[in-house]
């Protein structure tokens, strides 16, 4: 069993507080203008140079009041980002869907009657829980290069059939802030080009060859990997604690999600107001972030 300290926990509580007031406005911070057309985008570099993010702007940013806007402004501020260090620990995490629409992510619309490569029929109902399972709670194992899926509840998974264990492979089993949860759908860390902004990396996470893990389960696990969903995603760090990501199966966008530690938020936010930077574990590009710091007096 591993057990993951208070110290190094983050809590959904605190994150659905802080996040829990439904008339929150979208962030206040500056885009560039654009149109529905392709031709109407923004060139990225260019809007890094014309409209560089502020540290206070990054702190505007929210995981609720994200879903305020379009998708183009998403992707403006997952420009403007750089991957930042490869998280380490518990992070809190959802999807959402732009514009403040609702709803959810159908899994089994996108599979389109059937898994590549999968050797199972798997109803609709069971597909659509995988998906709110992929981009909700993680742990980041750094040193490992691996993060893995947290499920606090599998008596939903096992009523489905979804879950395989056996005596010599049981799941992987730790502790949150006192409640108990295992971990499935292992995932590799590395850092990698981004499939919207190739003028620098993102931190990647492959559920590709999720079966060469230690402790992959068929079941569930194989449906993330390359003979399910083939699903990969890409993060980048808003400020510490709080990243933004995006979600690809077969490499076609789907869905943005975000990623939040309160600890990690609140320990980092001194350092980062003062000097904008923070370790950077991927490879920052050519053409540099510009985060604009605040000049003191």
């Amino acid at each position: 069993m591993r057990t993951l300290t208070l110290a190094t926990c983050c809590t959904a509580a605190a994150l659905l507080l802080a996040c829990s007031n439904a008339d929150e406005k979208a962030p206040e911070i500056p885009f560039a203008p654009h149109g529905s057309g392709y031709a109407e985008k923004p060139d990225f570099a260019q809007l890094e140079y014309q409209h560089p993010l502020s540290v206070e702007d990054l702190y505007k940013i929210t995981p609720k009041n994200l879903a305020k806007l379009d998708q183009e402004r998403v992707d403006q501020i997952y420009a403007r980002l750089s991957a930042g260090p490869i998280p380490d620990g518990p992070y809190e995490g959802d999807l959402f869907f732009p514009n403040g629409e609702s709803g959810k992510l159908r899994l089994s619309e996108i599979a389109g009657g059937g898994l590549r490569g999968l050797l199972v029929n798997v109803a609709g109902k069971k597909l659509d829980l995988i998906g709110e399972i992929l981009w909700k709670g993680k742990v980041f194992f750094r040193n490992e290069r691996v993060l893995r899926n947290r499920i606090e509840d599998l008596s939903i998974l096992k009523k489905a059939g979804l879950i395989e264990e056996t005596p010599d492979n049981p799941l992987t089993k730790i502790t949150v802030n006192g409640r108990d949860q295992w971990l499935l759908f292992p995932a590799k860390l590395y850092c990698g080009q981004s499939l919207l902004d190739s003028r620098r990396e993102s931190i990647i996470i492959d559920y590709a060859f999720t079966d060469e893990i230690p402790g992959y389960h068929p079941m569930p696990d194989k449906m993330a990997g390359r003979d399910g969903f083939a699903v990969r995603d890409e993060i980048r760090m808003i400020r510490p604690g709080l990243y933004l990501g995006r979600a690809y199966i077969d490499r076609a966008f789907v869905v943005n999600f975000v990623l939040y530690n309160e600890v990690h938020d609140k320990a980092g936010k001194e350092a980062f107001m003062k000097t904008g930077t923070v370790q950077e574990d991927c490879w920052s590009g050519t053409q540099q972030r510009r985060t604009i710091v605040a000049k003191a007096g």
